[in-house]
């Protein structure tokens, strides 16, 4: 009998991973089409790297060109071209996160304190507006503020000092103007995370909070950052994976030969001289490249965080 009984209730257990199966059904053939996405147009596409160790021409394809093996990533590294490239790439991404990771969070936060609903919806529009925009137009409003002929902010300047400035011929001020315009196109977007995260904080601590005297200030620093830390870790460690990667968009719209030092990125350099100029095997040697060096700052940023038990891993 109890042969029999521990027969039966291993057979129903065998069934439940059927049954489970059967009943997702549905949400799987759902679930097919991401995956069918990511395989195309994710996974595929990386078989493509090998042009970096071939001499690839257009007449003999992706698989008949060459192997020239490291070739194109010793010219990467000895070439004072590329190496300006990935120093201005690096410098422009880091200052892109350090300047531009907390505004999300402190809108957030701004917005989460605010009591008006009116108010904080039309705010709230306000901000997420500028995300829809293209770099084009932002470009075109950047160029409309900062031009030294017929910019907003150079005839305030000429009005009070006399004198005009070459806000966007300059390379400090070109970066101050590039970071700036990013943050004023991405902080709102990017607040919506954090808003979402922080609806989880328990409201009656900061009735806690609140009782043992603590201020505005206290409470968003010992209860609402603490509630939001895994979320602002989970966001540090995915920007990390974007430290080799500037968006070719934003600075092909605002760069000019007179800031070339600067703003020549590696997306840039893989239009001009990889579709521009024909030298494939190059370029995706620095894209492989790039992808790699992502890669590793995203590991790291992760081992760092899984000592504050925060790892996305």
């Amino acid at each position: 009998m109890i042969t029999t009984r521990r027969f039966t209730h291993h057979a129903a257990k065998s069934l439940q991973p059927r049954r489970r199966f059967k009943q997702n059904m549905p949400l799987l053939i759902m679930f097919v089409p991401v995956i069918a996405y990511f395989i195309i147009f994710r996974y595929f596409p990386i078989l493509g790297n090998v042009i970096a160790f071939k001499n690839y021409n257009l007449m003999d394809g992706i698989w008949g060109s060459p192997w020239v093996g490291l070739k194109y990533f010793k010219a990467l590294f000895t070439q004072p071209q590329t190496l300006t490239i990935i120093r201005n790439t690096v410098t422009l991404s880091l200052l892109s996160i350090v300047a531009g990771f907390p505004f999300p969070i402190i809108i957030a936060i701004l917005l989460n304190e605010v009591r008006a609903m009116r108010f904080k919806r039309i705010v709230q529009t306000l901000i997420y507006v500028p995300h829809f925009f293209s770099w084009v137009i932002v470009g075109g409003i950047v160029v409309t503020i900062f031009s030294q002929q017929s910019g907003i902010v150079n005839k305030l300047l000429e009005l009070w000092t006399g004198h005009t400035t070459a806000f966007l011929y300059q390379e400090h001020s070109w970066i101050a103007i590039f970071l700036g315009s990013g943050i004023w196109k991405e902080a709102g977007w990017g607040a919506i995370i954090y808003l979402a995260a922080l609806t989880s904080i328990d409201t009656h601590l900061y009735e806690a909070a609140s009782i043992d005297g603590a201020s505005k200030w206290k409470q968003i620093w010992h209860v609402t950052l603490p509630g939001i830390r895994s979320t602002i870790i989970l966001m540090l460690i995915l920007s990390m994976g974007t430290v080799m990667e500037v968006g070719f968009d934003h600075v092909y719209t605002l760069q000019n030969a007179a800031v070339s030092d600067v703003s020549n990125v590696i997306s840039t350099y893989i239009f001009i001289v990889g579709v521009q100029g024909g030298q494939f095997s190059l370029t995706t040697a620095v894209g492989l490249f790039e992808s790699l060096v992502g890669f590793f700052f995203v590991v790291l940023a992760n081992q760092l965080a899984r000592k504050f038990d925060q790892g996305l891993w």
